[in-house]
């Protein structure tokens, strides 16, 4: 999985060398929204879907004729809630605390434009998560990952040139944390599934 986005990586390098100086377009702002957040383990046991949110400025680089580019993004960023319950038959566990951290999310975007002031896209890449705070779950000792990397898959509305509306999924490359009960060796992975709505304005 390091190989791919590796990959992909060098894809996005080599694709903004290539563009001509004239040909680049070049856009700064700012990008927030909500995460909806869904915690998953091994044994089958999952929370409800819970909210946080994310912020910060991004770029996008884009060919104007051609449609094709690549966008990032710094944010702050929150995933899941300060109290849920995570039900596995007969047992309850209460989760308290949000994942907190910053987040790099890095796209190749396609878009098409459907008028002066109105387009679609669709997107996809990688998405880096540097966790800052742990969850914990009542009854379990978590081991949260520092880094945490999914892949993104997502699409939007640019409109009147400045705002975009996406959404994106993100599919968990590797486990968020591993956990065990207490008092005993044995151990179960969980995954953070995160859906996102963001709002963005370029300038």
């Amino acid at each position: 999985m390091k190989k791919i986005i590796c990959a992909f990586m060098v894809a996005i390098c080599a694709l903004a060398m290539a563009m001509p100086a004239q040909a680049q377009l070049l856009k700064w702002g700012f990008k927030g929204g909500v995460n909806m957040s869904k915690l998953d383990l091994d044994r089958a046991l999952s929370s409800d879907n819970n909210t946080g949110f994310f912020i910060g400025p991004m770029a996008e680089l884009t060919i104007p004729v051609v449609g094709l580019g690549l966008d990032a993004a710094l944010m702050y960023s929150q995933r899941g809630d300060d109290y849920t319950t995570m039900d596995e038959g007969q047992n309850a566990y209460e989760v308290k605390g949000k994942q907190q951290g910053l987040e790099i999310p890095v796209h190749l975007k396609y878009t098409i434009g459907l008028g002066s002031m109105l387009g679609i896209y669709v997107a996809a890449g990688p998405d880096f998560f540097f966790n800052f705070k742990d969850i914990k779950i009542s009854g379990l000792d978590v081991d949260t990952k520092r880094t945490q990397v999914a892949m993104n898959i997502g699409a939007g509305l640019k409109l009147i040139r400045h705002l975009q509306l996406g959404f994106v999924y993100q599919i968990p490359l590797g486990d968020s944390f591993s956990l065990k009960e207490a008092g005993q060796a044995m151990f179960d992975d969980g995954r953070t599934k995160t859906w996102q709505v963001s709002l963005a304005y370029l300038f």
